[in-house]
């Protein structure tokens, strides 16, 4: 079994909110003591962590669900129940989230990097909060939030400073074998290496670098070919490219075939990556006899090297360095405090008509009013009527068309509509609904 694993998917889920209590003051010298049932705790947050303390998804493979513990519920004498508690999820650094139809939702690519996977579910109030001038004993309390639910699909792109680039069984993991401490697979046959690797090369005068072995590439990678896809964005934020060439006489294409190839596999996934500094290495140079009939290698290479011989390795390994410290540098160092922008989650709703004839109401505002009270009781049920018309929803079903006896659905909620007196006529004007 692998332990390397760069795909993966989670499921999180945020705590609920508690309920609020309904509670009512019972003393011995207090008469007639007033409504005191506190608010319901809130539900945990789950926020996805980068940290250098993982360096696969390999935990979310068989293990893919995260959940956050539930907001306790209120008490009398307006006790307030306990916040849940938030849950964070380690992943490794350059994780990226999507959403269940592609789109990126987050790129942790530095360690500390979090963000909201899943919102708690607000505690509901408790009927102290419903007390009013015309609301003396409100007999009724809100129920809990739902905690958010989703499905996420998890990718690892890796941050390696050099990246080994060349066809199947360049000899990529000979390579990186031999300039680092990583043991990959190593065998005769294309596609050993189905799974990136990465090594950290010791530098003895200046800092070390890591090199990461990327799985063999093939014509139309781009297009997903040979898990092309897969492969190649791992290459997206590597400093520094090593284009790797069979030098050998058993190599299946010319030098010149698989140099055109590889830049024209990277140019089409991503064009910015024939932008970033790369040495041509010749591979398996100890093959390389004077009556190789390809050509010679300095005509396109910038070096050659033999894993197996440690030919040009020094070298290669020295000149790696330099490129790699030159990278660095030119990088731009990030922000320690960025500035963040909040934004207030939209208000209003919209009305839809159903295939059946029905209205669907949608709208965080107006589904948070009917899923945190009980409809079924009269009090509670006269209290989200208010509500729902001072937001403005039974404008809204006049003009959309809504009649006596439609059906409008709210979040999980079925209300049967109805208006306090018939439509008035051709001049358009209606009376109030209800």
């Amino acid at each position: 079994m692998s332990g390397f694993v760069d795909e993966a998917q989670l499921h999180v889920k945020a705590g609920n909110g508690g309920a609020g209590a309904v509670a009512f003051r019972r003393e011995a010298h207090v008469d007639r003591g007033g409504p005191d049932g506190g608010d319901g705790g809130r539900g945990g947050d789950v926020w996805l962590v980068a940290t250098t303390n993982q360096s696969s998804l390999l935990g979310f493979r068989d293990h893919p669900h995260r959940r956050a513990t539930d907001g306790g519920h209120g008490g009398g004498k307006r006790r307030h129940g306990a916040n849940g508690t938030d849950l964070e999820v380690p992943v490794p650094v350059g994780t990226r989230a999507r959403s269940g139809d592609g789109a990126v939702l987050c790129d942790l690519v530095a360690a500390g990097d979090r963000w909201l996977a899943g919102h708690g579910g607000r505690g509901g109030r408790g009927n102290a909060s419903f007390l009013s001038n015309r609301r003396r004993a409100p007999t009724f309390a809100e129920q809990g939030e739902r905690g958010e639910e989703s499905w996420y699909d998890l990718e690892l792109l890796l941050g390696a400073d050099v990246a080994l680039v060349g066809f199947p069984n360049v000899g990529k993991s000979t390579l990186i074998a031999r300039i680092s401490a990583a043991r990959p697979k190593i065998a005769d046959y294309p596609f050993t290496t189905l799974e990136p690797h990465l090594g950290v090369v010791r530098m003895d005068d200046r800092s070390d670098f890591t090199v990461a072995d990327i799985p063999g590439l093939v014509e139309g990678a781009a297009e997903g070919k040979g898990l092309g896809h897969r492969f190649l964005r791992h290459i997206t934020r590597t400093r520094v490219l090593v284009i790797l060439l069979e030098l050998g006489p058993l190599a299946a294409d010319r030098p010149e075939e698989q140099y055109r190839v590889l830049l024209d596999e990277l140019g089409r996934y991503q064009t910015d990556l024939l932008d970033r500094p790369r040495l041509v290495v010749g591979s398996k140079a100890d093959m390389v006899g004077s009556d190789s009939t390809g050509p010679e290698p300095s005509e396109l290479c910038d070096l050659c090297v033999s894993a197996v011989t440690g030919l040009g390795i020094p070298e290669l390994v020295g000149r790696l360095a330099v490129l790699v410290e030159a990278a660095r540098a030119a990088q731009p160092v990030a922000a320690t405090a960025a500035t963040v922008t909040h934004r207030p989650v939209p208000d209003g709703f919209i009305v839809s008509r159903e295939d059946d004839g029905s209205f669907r109401v949608s709208g965080r505002a107006v589904e948070r009013t009917v899923a945190l009270n009980d409809v079924t009781t009269d009090e509670a049920a006269d209290y989200v009527q208010v509500r729902l018309r001072r937001l403005g929803v039974d404008r809204a079903l006049v003009r959309a068309g809504a009649r006596e006896g439609a059906v409008v659905h709210i979040g999980e909620v079925s209300l049967v509509w109805s208006s306090d007196e018939p439509q008035a006529s051709a001049a358009g004007r209606s009376r109030r609904p209800r």
